[in-house]
Order: structure tokens, then sequence, then C-alpha cells
């Protein structure tokens, strides 16, 4: 069965960052959504990798989901109840190495549940380093027509990038 990849929409953070990455109007011709982000939080704590979350269609609720890391000493799980997505880089980690990460949603426009999965890593040129992956569930049966990637606190730094792709299966 081809898989045909269809680049939606994609967002490049300019001078002075911002808060979100919003991908609006999503349209519901595709079988799959896929992004790929390169990001960095603006915060100055030495040591700090902040969470990127994921809201859809503006909801942060119904979240649950399951993580694995590795951090450049020990290997960790834990279950989450909100829409973390990974730990990722701080102005404070190595300069100008930014978190890389892929987040994919199967069957986004169906009427069950939007499980989703996401595969990341976050350098910092020293022993404290992030590999991780993470399982998601939104119990909302809606079809997803928004995304939106953010941050507790801070913004995402400037040249931040993240493209949303469709994918067809035919």
């Amino acid at each position: 069965m081809p898989v045909t990849y269809k680049k939606i929409a994609s967002v490049t953070v300019g001078a002075g960052g911002q808060a979100a990455i919003t991908f609006s109007s999503i349209p519901s011709t595709y079988t799959d959504l896929k992004i790929v982000a390169s990001v960095r939080n603006s915060s100055t704590t030495a040591g700090s990798f902040p969470t990127v979350f994921l809201k859809l269609n503006g909801s942060t609720t119904t979240f649950t989901g399951r993580y694995v890391e590795g951090n450049g000493t020990t290997a960790s799980s834990a279950t989450r109840t909100d829409s973390f997505l990974m730990s990722v880089n701080a102005d404070s980690s190595t300069a100008s190495t930014f978190s890389n990460l892929e987040i994919y949603i199967p069957n986004y426009n169906g009427s069950t549940n939007k499980s989703f999965s996401v595969d990341g890593v976050s350098e910092n040129n020293a022993t404290l380093s992030y590999a991780q992956l993470t399982a998601g569930l939104w119990s909302t049966t809606s079809a997803i027509t928004s995304a939106e990637l953010y941050f507790s606190a801070n913004n995402f730094m400037q040249y931040s990038t993240a493209t949303l792709y469709g994918i067809s299966k035919s």
C-alpha cells in the first residue's frame, strides 16, 4: 500500500520567540498526521529541560500517556495525565542546539479516541541529554482540526521550527 506525505503547513519562530506553534484548519482529507519539530525553550535556568505539551482542538484535558526515557545516566518511565510530549533544550543548554521530535497521530479524522506517539531527543553536549518515547491518548472522539505545541512557561526560541504533514494511504 503506497503512503503519500504532503506538507500542510510549516512554522519558523521569528525574533523574540513565541508562546506557541499552532496549526489550524487542518483538512480532513488524510488518514494520519505527522508533526516534525526542532525546538528550543527560552528558559535560562541552568540544567533546565522544559516540557513541551500538545493541545488538540484547543483542549488540554482528557489526555493520558506513558513515556520512557534515557538521560545519559539512567533510564526511567512514568505515566502522565496531561498532554506531555517530551523535555526539550532550554536557552541554558549548549548554544544553538535544538531538540528534535516527531509526533504521529493515526486516524485523526475518525470517530474514536485519538492515540499519538512521540519520538524525540535533546542533546546538550554534556552528560545530561534525553532520548524519549511517548505514547499518548486523547480521549475525545472529535476529528482533529487544530494542533498546538506549547510550554507551561517561557517561549519557543527564534529558529524553532515545526512542519505538519498529512499522510494518505491508498
